[in-house]
């Protein structure tokens, strides 16, 4: 097999949080090309049509001209962005711009690295080479199953699992500097799917992994899946946090401009501003994200009627910063009374 077997997610050698924080430039921005998808998985509310309209969510793609506005405020920063994520609640392909927001990107230079996640279901050849022509750094690709029917039953989806692979190799075969890397799910599989995987996949990737299932959308409840109870997704120990690392270093911005506190926002019940009227680097700075890290600083989040749901803080962490929370609201409220008076 050539694949290394590792998370999707640097676990190794991540920066300490609490030597950084308050960062002036943020790490990582999720940014949604399409809050639609193709598939309806019993994991994800996004597959969830009734909740979705319930909820009175938007629903649609990101215009191509207030991506680039956005992209140009991320300009402004002093250093760029580490990761620029094309992807949050939606499947990105669905947007028919998508290699051309990747080509922008990148010639924009706003990031050091622009990747994005997929179903993998839209790939074939001609969008393969757009992608990998337009500068794509590393594509997710998740998979949802390991044959037709495994497909149909769990996502809704009329896959020809034969097709998908053959699509995915032809993207490694032709990748030149993009990491592929694919990730499961594998709580539900037998040893035998297990192994089938690994052989299907371990040569047509860069990076792979199986997960587990972990419940990590606020307030939304999962049918005909249960979370793992012994380990958290990356297989790590479960463990719940006070405080939210990743409002310290990450936004997210939806497709229709509104501006998330959280990539797990698929309600958006935690907006914090809207690029169309205001300028990005504005927001990153605002009262609002900063009433919302004070709160997790202060270990009040268990009050607040989303964050202190959010199974992505027991099940999916990859930092702790808990014990730190005292010197860096110190900091924090600092560093806004700086910004004020500039």
């Amino acid at each position: 097999m050539k694949a290394e077997i590792k998370p999707r997610i640097e676990l190794e050698n991540r920066t300490k949080l609490e030597e950084v924080i308050p960062l002036e430039t943020p790490f990582l921005i999720f940014l949604d090309p399409s809050d639609l998808c193709n598939f309806k998985c019993k994991f994800c509310p996004t597959g969830n049509k009734a909740l979705i309209k319930k909820t009175k969510r938007c629903s649609g793609l990101m215009d191509f001209e207030l991506y680039k506005k956005i992209v140009d405020d991320l300009c402004i920063f002093e250093k760029p962005i580490k990761v620029l994520r094309l992807y949050k609640d939606g499947e990105p392909l669905l947007n028919p711009r998508f290699a051309d927001m990747v080509r922008y990107a990148k010639e924009r230079g706003c990031a050091l690295q622009v990747d994005t996640t997929t179903n993998a279901s839209l790939l074939e050849p001609k969008k393969n080479l757009g992608l990998i022509d337009a500068g794509l750094d590393r594509i997710y690709i998740s998979l949802n199953g390991l044959s037709d029917e495994s497909y149909r039953e769990f996502t809704n989806y009329k896959m020809d699992f034969n097709k998908l692979v053959d699509n995915i190799r032809h993207y490694y075969e032709h990748r030149g500097n993009c990491l592929v890397c694919i990730k499961m799910v594998g709580d539900n599989l037998s040893p035998d799917d297990h192994n089938r995987f690994f052989e299907i996949f371990g040569n047509i990737s860069d990076r792979i992994f199986i997960e587990h299932i972990a419940p990590c959308w606020p307030t939304f409840e999962m049918t005909d899946a249960t979370p793992n109870k012994s380990v958290g997704i990356y297989g790590q120990e479960i463990k719940e946090v006070e405080v939210c690392p990743y409002i310290f270093y990450s936004l997210s911005i939806n497709s229709d401009g509104k501006v998330s506190l959280c990539f797990l926002d698929w309600a958006r019940k935690l907006i914090v501003g809207d690029v169309k009227t205001e300028n990005f680097k504005d927001i990153w700075n605002s009262d609002a994200l900063f009433e919302y890290r004070k709160m997790h600083l202060l270990k009040k989040r268990k009050g607040h009627h989303i964050c202190g749901a959010c199974g992505q803080l027991s099940h999916c962490l990859p930092d702790d910063i808990d014990s730190y929370a005292e010197i860096l609201l110190k900091r924090v409220d600092s560093s806004v009374h700086i910004n004020k008076q500039k």
